[in-house]
């Protein structure tokens, strides 16, 4: 963080000292007033919930202009990285800070790649869960237990540890999606085969069974790996601040990364590409593309209560970048399996088209983002809509690493602990219960 010349000052009104707050310039973005002596000083707090004014770190990984559609990772735009780099590239730049040399990106496949496989223990543990129950529920469980088989990896203080961690939790996050899918559908188990690519080893891991060889569709694994590499990261999110203010306490990193796929699960966030899918299916059942503008004119009236789910962006208020690369995908992928007259895809691709067109979609820049297009292209590979927030957990792994990683060795980091604005009740004396 580099200080700046110019400093905030803070008056009162009721005639308190006024404060003078240091102002700090990032690389690019906007600057932020460092108010850590606010309270030491004038016994007061800020109030900013959802966290929308506050930066509550300094980080080098990822960032984000909402307002341009620009995402980078570590001064990388997205656009390149999709098109030129796979996703254990993008791992080894969001863990190391630099893209690999052909040497370095060899020993990182072939660390990641001898890793793939869980303990068979986890196959016991997965028996414990009901056959229909939510893949996210059974992630949270399974990534917690990953801390109790791996007893020498536990300390987040300890670089080496740290390391290994990263390197267990990428290995082992598709092979646990895929137990936690097969154990759905009631499928055997299939264990990673070490000769094929990683998002090739997951589709295979998914699809295959010892009934006959699985032979992987490039273009499907193609797209996997473009799904992984776009959701591998992206800046202070929800879950991303949950697994740094896990970590924050000195936990196992597995229990952390477990907070992560927790917060993850929720709709408002890893649930939103299976809420769009939902949408679609609610569409299609009301009478599908010829129903599209009865939908579209309850979307607009703010009283039916109908949202427009995979459209829009809390962040980007341009076209989501990643959203753009998702699409030549989707309509790769449809095409690819003769999909394209599909109800629900027929259906998907119009609605897109009165998103992108109508004035008030676009007055509102409400437009289609990566949910929308992951959830329709997972869909069309065969991954079943409960199953997509778990595959997002999958990709986001390694940025939730990163994050915890740049934390644990930043020297200002300190236990998380936010503050409140009291609005309850003073003190009070309890009665006796015969007198309440």
């Amino acid at each position: 963080m580099t200080p700046s010349d110019v400093k905030a000052t803070l008056s009162f009104s009721d005639g308190s000292p006024q404060m003078d707050l240091p102002l700090y310039k990032g690389t690019i973005g906007p600057d932020v007033i460092d108010i850590r002596k606010l309270y030491a000083q004038t016994g007061k707090f800020t109030y900013d919930p959802g966290f929308l004014s506050t930066a509550s770190c300094n980080s080098t990984i990822t960032y984000i202009d909402g307002d341009k559609g620009e995402l980078l990772y570590r001064g990388y735009p997205i656009e390149q990285l999709a098109v030129n780099c796979d996703y254990l590239e993008t791992c080894y730049l969001l863990l190391y800070g630099e893209l690999p040399t052909p040497s370095q990106k060899e020993e990182f496949v072939g660390r990641v790649t001898h890793h793939t496989m869980v303990n068979e223990q986890m196959q016991f543990f997965l028996r414990g869960f009901r056959r229909d129950a939510h893949p996210m529920a059974v992630m949270a469980g399974l990534v917690g237990a990953l801390s109790a088989f791996y007893h020498d990896s536990p300390d987040i203080n300890n670089p080496e540890h740290r390391e290994i961690a990263a390197i267990r939790l990428i290995a082992k996050m598709p092979t646990l999606v895929a137990m936690a899918y097969k154990y759905t559908i009631g499928q055997p188990y299939i264990y990673p085969k070490n000769d094929l690519s990683y998002a090739g080893n997951f589709m295979r891991m998914m699809f295959a069974t010892p009934c006959e060889e699985y032979k992987p569709n490039d273009v499907l694994v193609r797209a996997m790996d473009r799904i992984f590499t776009l959701h591998a990261d992206h800046e202070q999110n929800a879950s991303t601040s949950t697994v740094r203010l896990c970590g924050s306490s000195g936990t196992n990193p597995f229990a952390a990364i477990a907070a992560g796929v927790a917060c993850l699960w929720g709709p408002a966030h890893g649930g939103a590409n299976e809420a769009a899918l939902n949408m679609l299916h609610d569409i299609q059942k009301q009478g599908g593309v010829a129903k599209i503008g009865e939908f579209i004119k309850q979307v607009k009236d703010k009283n039916s209560g109908v949202k427009l789910m995979g459209f829009g962006h809390r962040v980007y208020k341009n076209y989501d970048p990643r959203a753009k690369l998702m699409r030549e995908t989707c309509h790769e992928v449809l095409s690819e399996l003769g999909l394209e007259n599909d109800p629900l895809f027929k259906l998907a691709m119009e609605l897109e088209k009165i998103a992108l067109e109508d004035e008030y979609f676009v007055a509102r820049k409400l437009y289609p983002n990566v949910d929308f297009y992951s959830g329709i292209v997972q869909r069309a590979i065969g991954i079943p809509v409960p199953l997509f927030t778990a595959i997002f957990a999958l990709a986001r792994t390694v940025g939730w690493i990163a994050q915890l990683n740049e934390m644990i060795g930043d020297p200002e980091y300190k236990i998380g602990r936010p503050r409140q604005l009291f609005v309850g009740a003073t003190k009070r004396d309890v009665k006796p219960i015969a007198q309440r």
